[in-house]
């Protein structure tokens, strides 16, 4: 299926015809440090919590309110993850797959269709690969406000370790205090070597 042809009707036929629909989604494919982290989420069929939308528009405050309300409403949820080291080894895109498809394996109930935000993984479950999926399909929206909270969370703690960084604020992304930080105190343990050979090698090219 195309990603232009997800519609009001197909969405309609998918909730007809299935009733345990996991959204699985992604979060922290863009930051200079930390793991990235997936969620998949069954929710219960008849679940319309108000104020659900993609986790990018959402402050922290507003998805740590809905964030129970997902978990009330749903049927089982289960985590992926892929640091950077794996990152690293394997490329931001086949570490998103491989945490996606450990979110999935990972749910105590088996799925029978996967909605994914824009990736199609290695699974024998039938699945739509849904562009904009965080936003336009309610199920993935779920997955991304839970995948955005735990790896925050995670950031937070690394922050406690590592508190030159503000990974509390920035939670890996390349901010300017961030780079900073890199300049004056090198990287970390959790930073992304092949997110900073860019920033390196512009570094080099003014000395």
């Amino acid at each position: 299926m195309k990603y232009s042809e997800y519609n009001d009707q197909i969405k309609k036929q998918i909730y007809e015809k299935y009733s345990l629909i996991a959204g699985v989604d992604e979060v922290g494919r863009g930051p200079l440090a930390g793991p990235l982290v997936t969620c998949a989420v069954i929710m219960k069929k008849d679940s319309k919590i108000e104020g659900v939308t993609d986790s990018k528009k959402l402050s922290r405050k507003k998805m740590l309110e809905l964030k129970e309300q997902i978990i009330d409403d749903s049927l089982a949820v289960s985590y992926g993850y892929a640091n950077n080291k794996l990152i690293d080894e394997i490329n931001i895109r086949q570490a998103t797959l491989f945490a996606m498809k450990n979110a999935v394996e990972n749910l105590n109930i088996k799925p029978e269709i996967l909605l994914i935000d824009a990736e199609r993984i290695d699974s024998n479950i039938p699945q739509l690969n849904i562009v904009k999926g965080d936003l336009n399909e309610y199920a993935i929206s779920c997955a991304s406000i839970l995948a955005k909270i735990r790896r925050d969370d995670i950031m937070i703690n690394f922050s406690k370790i590592y508190p030159e960084y503000s990974f509390d604020t920035n939670v890996g992304y390349g901010t300017k205090k961030h780079y900073e930080a890199i300049d004056k105190n090198g990287i970390t343990p959790i930073h992304r070597l092949s997110f900073l050979k860019k920033y390196y090698a512009k570094q080099e090219s003014f000395l």
